[in-house]
């Protein structure tokens, strides 16, 4: 089933149940979608879709990090409830073991040897692995294996 329909059945579920936790983070990812459409691209594809819910992913651990240094755990905890929703939309993370093998791969093929071309590795890195893993666990990845 597509992101698109997944979401739409969700949020009926959602609604039957009256589950107002699942249908606020559902529609704020209908939103997110709905506002894509409407920058003029048109309906956005299922890659598209997936950076979507991984954007909003992201919006919300850095909200979880804020509101833990502020001290208030209440709204990072919504925040973190929200954030295990909107992760059931993405595809399946690699394990840091996989990423590490990934990465090797390209700093092997690009010749990169120093943090100078970090940039370049990961770039390819970010492309061959979009959307299977977070791009702070792959710059942790290349770091370490540019300055061994």
């Amino acid at each position: 089933m597509a992101l698109r329909e997944q979401l739409a059945h969700d949020l009926k579920d959602a609604m039957r149940a009256k589950d107002k936790l699942r249908l606020s983070a559902i529609r704020l990812l209908q939103t997110a979608i709905t506002e894509k459409e409407k920058s003029g691209s048109g309906p956005p594809s299922e890659d598209e879709l997936v950076a979507i819910v991984q954007k909003q992913a992201k919006q919300r651990r850095d909200s979880i990090a804020q509101y833990s240094e502020a001290g208030r755990d209440d709204l990072a905890q919504r925040e973190a409830d929200e954030l295990a929703i909107i992760e059931q939309y993405l595809p399946p993370q690699l394990s840091d073991e996989d990423i590490y093998q990934a990465v090797q791969e390209i700093v092997q093929r690009t010749g990169a040897t120093s943090m100078k071309d970090m940039g370049r590795v990961m770039g390819e890195a970010m492309s061959a692995l979009r959307g299977q893993a977070d791009g702070k666990r792959v710059q942790t990845v290349v770091r370490a294996l540019l300055n061994a």
